[in-house]
């Protein structure tokens, strides 16, 4: 296989640590560099030039999903494997039209993701075993209907979204995003009436839907 650069982003240092030394011990696999959550993943992503990015997809700020949405779109020639815990059939779709390419579990064996680090460098697809066929099939039976919920929204929405149900206020989410609190205020108003959901409850349970944020985080 040829030389295969991979950026790591997980926000769990102890979880990088130990996937960085499964990847060292692989032929023609060089660990690039680490990054904690979306917005350093994207930071690294331009530095560094990755061939493959093994992302999380639950990280604070700036969440996998949508930070595979933006590489994918920014960067063609990174690729894109998401890391989960979930193998729920909505956080796959979700992933998939993001553009990841593959999507394994953290509990997989150490030859399963030599298996999609292959298949992916190829410019295949991987998806783990243990996902079931349905997820496939419900895919290709959406790609050519309705947007899914992810898709409804700005990428400006869905930061805002997901930092809402992480439970930050009005000043911290315009502090995080360099913007004024008159146009978070602006962003939260039309995201509300996109989505026709009018209290922060609401919010937090569709962004835990779209898999913004795991069920855990929510505030």
């Amino acid at each position: 296989m040829k030389d295969v650069r991979i950026l790591l982003a997980d926000d769990h240092t102890l979880l990088r640590a130990g996937i960085r030394s499964l990847l060292e011990k692989m032929t023609g696999v060089e660990v690039v560099g680490e990054a904690a959550d979306g917005r350093e993943a994207l930071t690294l992503v331009r530095e560094l030039q990755p061939s493959i990015v093994l992302m999380d997809i639950a990280m604070a700020g700036l969440n996998g999903l949508e930070a595979t949405v933006r590489i994918v779109k920014e960067f063609p020639n990174t690729r894109v494997i998401i890391l989960s815990m979930h193998a729920n059939e909505e956080y796959v779709l979700q992933t998939l039209r993001a553009g990841a390419l593959g999507y394994l579990l953290k509990d997989a064996a150490t030859a399963e993701l030599e298996l999609a680090i292959q298949a992916i460098a190829r410019g295949d697809t991987y998806l783990s075993p243990a996902i079931s066929k349905r997820v496939i099939e419900d895919y290709v039976g959406r790609t050519n209907g309705e947007k899914s919920p992810m898709e409804q929204l700005t990428p400006r929405q869905r930061e805002i979204l997901q930092l809402i149900a992480e439970g930050k206020t009005t000043k911290e989410m315009a502090f995080l995003l360099s913007l004024s609190v008159k146009t978070v205020e602006t962003h939260r108003a039309q995201l509300m009436e996109r989505l026709n959901i009018h209290d922060v409850p609401g919010l937090v349970r569709h962004a835990m839907r779209m898999g913004l944020v795991p069920p855990e985080q929510q505030s």
